[in-house]
């Protein structure tokens, strides 16, 4: 019989107190992060109408990582590009959801560039 892994389980606990608190809307929605070992994607989500109305990711034909040295920079780039996907769907605001993972590294370097894009949190 599996075991379950307890940094899976203890960040499935982190992201069910996380979604408790904060939800999305149209007129500002939820960015929510996932991470993946060689990936990041990001979705804009309006949790009324359960609907994606934006999203990103590295492994996007759009996604060019030629220019990038590693991960970090990669992720401050695809904060950049769903700035400007968001701005041209008419969104400005947004609620950031990391998704159960620590505000340190790929994450903060994706929401650092989102803001540079022009989304405020």
């Amino acid at each position: 019989m599996a075991k379950t892994n307890p940094k899976v389980t203890a960040r499935q606990k982190r992201i069910r107190r996380i979604r408790k608190k904060i939800s999305g809307t149209a007129e500002r929605p939820r960015m929510r992060v996932f991470r993946s070992n060689r990936h990041i994607y990001v979705q804009l989500i309006d949790d009324t109408r359960q609907t994606t109305l934006v999203s990103m990711s590295t492994g996007d034909r759009e996604f060019d990582a030629s220019d990038c040295k590693g991960k970090c920079e990669q992720a401050k780039k695809v904060g950049l590009i769903v700035a400007r996907r968001a701005k041209d769907a008419g969104i400005s605001e947004v609620v950031f959801d990391r998704g159960g993972n620590l505000y340190h590294g790929r994450v903060k370097a994706l929401s650092e560039g989102a803001r540079e894009g022009g989304l405020k949190f």
